[in-house]
């Protein structure tokens, strides 16, 4: 995929990369990942899966890299748009709820696992999980973002 592809421009997009990157920087208190160095290799290569959903009341994604994708095993235009609550099961989205009002009232949650579901049904484990506000440069918020290091199927 290239940037001029239509729907596709927020994955290489700098200042939504500085939102991501920054938010996480000043929240978290360190970087993303020590090897995060543009939008493109974000999006294409990190070895980590980011995701973000916007503020919305019922949220919907905004954002997630090709590592994501292949976790949750949508394409961009399928993930993009999507209420950010069909990546957990039912019985989960409590716990996620929760998770998600902890972030807002906090700023961040780390060390978080859990189930979420795939497009095909699979279940897996999301493992080091970090979850933040995405805060503009004037403190409101554009929604949140998650990242996950390591994921296996809950078989």
């Amino acid at each position: 995929m290239s940037a001029s592809q239509p729907g596709i421009s927020l994955a290489y997009d700098r200042d939504f990369f500085e939102l991501l990157a920054g938010s996480h920087l000043t929240l978290v208190g360190r970087p993303m990942a020590l090897a995060v160095r543009d939008p493109a290799w974000l999006y294409e290569e990190a070895p980590f899966a980011v995701l973000a959903h916007d503020g919305s009341t019922d949220p919907r994604f905004i954002y997630a890299n090709r590592t994501a994708q292949a976790c949750f095993e949508y394409g961009w235009d399928e993930i993009v748009g999507l209420p950010s609550r069909l990546s957990a099961e039912a019985p989960a989205r409590g716990e996620r709820q929760a998770l998600l009002d902890r972030v807002t009232r906090d700023g961040f949650a780390a060390g978080y696992a859990g189930v979420r579901v795939a497009k095909s049904g699979r279940r897996f484990w999301i493992e080091d999980g970090v979850v933040w506000r995405l805060l503009r440069a004037d403190g409101s918020s554009a929604g949140q973002a998650a990242s996950f290091l390591s994921w296996r199927d809950a078989g």
